[in-house]
């Protein structure tokens, strides 16, 4: 994180990060056992003065399939029984913004569950930034 200036949180991870600070996340995925390391990587960024990003909006599904109900909700107001699959438009735009500065990026993983069509979007808009 000391070179960093930015730093991206998306896809499943985001969960536990907004888990860790106080969102709900419905049924998402969540690493239970990364609370306490989501809240540290926290702290350090806003001491090192790097700015972490994550989500702002999700597409959320009742289940684990390409042709689920879906909704576009709040990152941190998840519905009970719903998950989140995807970022969601602002948080594609807010990304976008912030890749399209950087001049440096290293990305590692999807942003989405990129497999289903209909929550691939977020990856692939970030890979065209």
């Amino acid at each position: 994180m000391e070179k960093a200036d930015n730093l991206i949180i998306g896809g499943g991870m985001t969960y536990t990060f907004i888990k860790a600070m106080g969102g709900n996340i419905g049924s998402s995925l969540c690493e239970e056992d990364k609370l306490d390391l989501a809240r540290d990587l926290i702290a350090k960024a806003k001491d090192k003065g790097v700015q972490l990003l994550l989500p702002v909006d999700n597409v959320v599904a009742d289940k684990f399939e390409n042709e689920a109900a879906t909704q576009t909700t709040s990152i941190d107001e998840v519905p009970e029984g719903w998950m989140g699959l995807d970022i969601g438009p602002e948080s594609i735009q807010k990304f976008n913004e912030v890749i399209a500065e950087s001049k440096t990026i290293l990305w590692n993983g999807p942003m989405g569950v990129f497999e289903m069509e209909n929550f691939q979007n977020g990856t692939k808009s970030i890979a065209l930034a």
